[in-house]
Order: structure tokens, then C-alpha cells, then sequence
């Protein structure tokens, strides 16, 4: 009955950005699912996916404990599943890189599969085996191969029996070696291959190369024995005898069908019956996962103080009583909204544009605060905020020049003005008559020794600006007079 409840208040709280958000957690399972089928690293994928199951199922049934060592434990392995999957990680960002910019083969290319090469393809690695030559043969798959080999010969030849046959001749220089073939193009040989870490005691060479390479991209190879002639194709991580031609002949031809483009139209029915397990149990565990993480259960309220933001002053005018700094707003919203919310992106921006003379009110609204949208605003305090605004008018000022210390007893001050005498500033009307002058910084006359001009910067009274287009310094020209002194009798 208590499940039943739950479920549904699930299904009444469930919004259309939760249908989206576990559409995409599901394609992103389904494809996690689909690249880990056939890897040599399933088995510890299923285990992770196992205790994670577990760990969805103690959050939901508030399993403290569990929960507890659980988070431990998923605290670890995240650095150790970079570790054990390091190989399957690097595939599926190259995967996801090349995907749709794959080159369209067409009919005349060089390394488009036809059945034909196939064919001599297993006539060529037939009469090896009769011969008890041994050969290593990749079939490159989608994946790069450059990362994996090391001291190729560059080849670029047309497949040929002749030509196989003098690469993995005793006599030539890269018969120990892999050769891989492209579609019908040879593009090198000689290649060393990494080997497999699991391989089984007492494997060849070539056969642990091959196992090593088939584990790491999508590469078929295809090894001859030199000791018994026997053929083996190593592919996904798995190693086996071909006991008879025909069963290596279907398989190579399902690996190039499955290379070539398809240009038939599938129906939503085909698409459906197509791991049809690994779909379902995607849209379960993203379903959990919402359960567990995303769903809303409730509302809580939570109050953050949040600085206040004046905007667009217009230059000729000046507030007072900016006081009001920040003030406290409350908003409401799952616990789930606020792990993802970070308050210091909080701010109230207030635009004074459109001020007026004298006193006023400002009420604070929903617009002047950016709350993320699964946020909602529960309120704000205060609620308004006063201020007074002031219009500056332009005047212009005479410039007075501020003097300290003295000049030298042979120097006697002859005149001492401005350059300009004027400047323009912006004043609050009830000021205009109480301004008389404008200041300049001390000018010190103890260090003058002849007639000097000092650059001084002009000291504004409060409340009091420049107009634009006036200078904040000003030339002082100080002149000086030299006096001669008397003679003695």
C-alpha cells in the first residue's frame, strides 16, 4: 500500500523535463550497454552495475548504512574504474570522434570489400596453413590501428596471394610480423602488435598478439601456426580454432558486411526487436536513477543574503543613501534543485535608468533576481528599498591653486596660473552658489628653482563630477623672480 502511494505521487509530480532527462540517461546506458557486450570487461561492468542496483535500492528504502559504506566504496572506484577501463574509455571517445565523419566508400575504391577477395583471401591463408608458414593477418574493423603498431613497413599494395607469400616468406625481413590489410589494399606489414595480459600459458607469439590487439579495437586476425598449421581468429577479446574453411569464410564476411554502409531504411519494428534486453533494462536503471537522484519529493525553503546591483546610473546624476547592500531572499525547492544550485551566482540587479528627483521607493521583484528555473522565489527582505537621486547640473569653476612651503630667499613669486583656468564639472543644483573653485593638489615651492610647469591633478569636492570632455589635471605655471643682492660698503 505504502509503494503503491509512492508511486503514485511519483507519477503526479512528473514533469516533461523529466521524461527528457531520462530519455538521456537511458541512451546513454543503452550505449554503455551495447559497447560493454562483447568486451573482455563485461563481467566488471556487471559487477559495478550490480552494487550500483543495490545502492539505488538503499537510497530508496533510506538503508543508512548501506548508503554509507556504498559511497565509500564508489569513492574509490571511480579512480580505479579509469584504471580497469582506461582501454574501453579511449575507444569509445575515438568511436565517438569519427562518428558520422566515416568515409563513404564507393564502387571504385581501393579498399572497398568485394566477396571475390574473400575468397582468395581463405585460398591464401589455406595454402600457409598447408605449408606451415606462419602468418598474422588483421582485418582492420572502424576503430585506428596506428596507436597499436609499432615498426610497420609502409606498403600500400593490391592483395595478392604472391604477394602474402613473400611477406611471411622465412627470408623476408617482416615475416615475424603482422601485415594489415585494409579492404583489398596491404597497407603494411612487419607490424608489432601489444600482446594479452590473460592469455593462456604456453600461447605463441603471434597468437598472444593477436588476443592483445582483438582486446583493444575491433580488428580481426587471423594467425597461422608455424609449428602445427593450424588457423585461429582472435576477435573481441576471444581466441579460437578454425577446425574448416567455411565457418573463417562466414565469419570474415559478416566482419566486412558489417563495415559497409547500410542504405536500407529500417522500420521501427526491426529497430525494436534489436537488443531488445539491453533497451529495457536502460529505461529500468534510468528510471531508478531519477527515483534515487532527480525525483522532487517536496519543497523546502532556504534563505541566502544576495548583494544588490545598481545598473545603468546615468552620468548626471548621484544617489544617496545606498545603504541597502544586499538583502535576504528566500527561495523554495527540492533538495535535489539545491545540490546543483550554487548561491554565489545570486544577485539583485536593479536598473536606475529612469530615476527621478528627490526620494523614492524601488520594490524588488521576481525579474531583478536570476533564479534558475526548477527554483522558485518564496520572497525577498526587505521588500522595497528607498534612495535619494540627485540631478547634477553643468557649471564651470575656476581653478585655484593650492600652495605650500616657501620659496628660496633669491626667488620671489612673480605670477603662478592654470592652464586651463576653467573646468567644467557637474554640481547638485542646491550646491551651485557654495562651489566657488575647484582645487588643485599642494604645490610644494621649497624645490623650485627657476620658472617650472607641474602637472597637478584637480581635487573634487563630494557629490561633485566632470562634465565629459574635462580634464582631471591641469598645468601649473609658476613663474619666478631672481633678486640680486645688495653689495656691502
Amino acid at each position: 500500500m505504502i509503494i503503491l502511494k509512492s508511486l503514485i505521487a511519483i507519477y503526479h509530480g512528473i514533469r516533461v523535463q523529466d521524461f527528457l532527462d531520462i530519455a538521456i540517461i537511458a541512451t546513454l546506458i543503452y550505449l554503455a550497454l551495447i559497447w560493454f557486450k562483447n568486451t573482455a570487461s563485461r563481467f566488471v561492468l556487471g559487477g559495478i552495475s550490480l552494487l550500483g542496483l543495490v545502492y539505488v535500492l538503499a537510497r530508496i528504502f533510506k538503508l543508512y548504512l548501506t548508503i554509507m559504506v556504498l559511497q565509500a566504496f564508489f569513492a574509490i572506484l571511480a579512480i580505479a574504474m579509469v584504471v580497469i577501463f582506461q582501454e574501453d574509455i579511449r575507444r569509445f571517445l575515438e568511436r565517438l570522434a569519427l562518428w558520422g565523419s566515416m568515409e563513404k566508400k564507393t564502387p571504385g575504391d581501393k579498399n572497398q570489400y568485394n566477396k571475390k577477395y574473400a575468397d582468395e583471401l581463405l585460398e591464401t591463408v589455406a595454402g600457409l596453413a598447408e605449408e606451415r608458414t606462419g602468418a598474422l593477418i588483421v582485418l582492420k574493423g572502424k576503430d585506428h590501428l596506428e596507436r597499436h603498431l609499432k615498426g610497420c613497413i609502409r606498403l600500400d599494395g593490391k592483395f595478392s596471394r604472391p604477394l602474402v607469400a613473400s611477406i611471411f616468406d622465412k627470408h623476408s625481413m617482416g615475416h615475424d610480423g603482422a601485415m594489415i590489410l585494409e579492404g583489398n589494399c596491404v597497407t603494411s606489414f612487419g607490424c608489432h602488435l601489444p600482446l594479452s595480459t590473460n592469455a593462456e600459458k604456453g600461447l605463441g607469439l603471434r597468437h598472444t598478439a593477436a588476443l592483445g590487439l582483438s582486446e583493444r579495437c575491433d580488428a580481426l586476425c587471423i594467425v597461422v601456426s608455424e609449428e602445427t598449421g593450424k588457423i585461429s581468429m582472435a576477435s573481441e577479446g576471444r581466441l579460437e580454432d578454425i577446425n574448416n574453411l567455411g565457418l573463417l569464410k562466414g565469419i570474415v564476411n559478416d566482419f566486412y558486411e558489417h563495415l559497409q554502409p547500410r542504405h536500407e531504411h529500417s522500420t521501427i519494428p526491426s529497430w525494436l526487436k534489436k537488443n531488445t534486453l539491453e533497451k529495457a533494462l536502460a529505461i529500468f536503471l534510468a528510471l531508478m536513477l531519477w527515483i534515487a537522484f532527480g525525483y522532487q519529493r517536496g519543497s523546502v525553503l532556504r534563505d541566502f543574503p544576495v548583494p544588490i546591483e545598481y545598473t545603468n546610473i546615468p552620468k548626471e546624476w548621484v544617489i544617496e543613501n545606498l545603504r541597502y547592500k544586499q538583502v535576504i531572499v528566500t527561495i523554495m525547492g527540492s533538495p535535489q534543485a539545491f545540490k546543483l544550485f550554487d548561491p554565489n551566482t545570486l544577485k539583485i540587479s536593479i536598473d536606475l535608468s529612469d530615476i527621478k528627483e528627490g526620494r523614492q521607493s524601488i520594490v524588488l521583484t521576481r525579474q531583478m533576481v536570476n533564479i534558475p528555473s526548477n527554483l522558485s522565489l518564496a520572497g525577498i527582505r526587505p521588500g522595497r528599498i528607498f534612495i535619494i537621486a540627485h540631478r547634477l547640473v553643468p557649471i564651470s569653476v575656476p581653478v585655484h591653486v593650492k600652495i605650500v612651503g616657501r620659496l628660496k630667499p633669491s626667488l620671489v613669486l612673480k605670477r603662478i596660473y592654470t592652464e586651463p583656468s576653467k573646468v567644467d564639472v557637474l554640481v547638485r543644483r542646491q550646491k551651485m552658489k557654495s562651489i566657488s573653485s575647484i582645487k588643485t593638489e599642494p604645490i610644494d615651492l621649497s624645490g623650485i628653482t627657476d620658472n617650472s610647469v607641474i602637472d597637478a591633478r584637480l581635487v573634487l569636492p563630494p557629490d561633485i563630477r566632470f562634465e565629459n570632455g574635462s580634464p582631471s589635471e591641469v598645468k601649473v605655471h609658476v613663474e619666478v623672480k631672481k633678486i640680486r643682492a645688495k653689495k656691502k660698503k
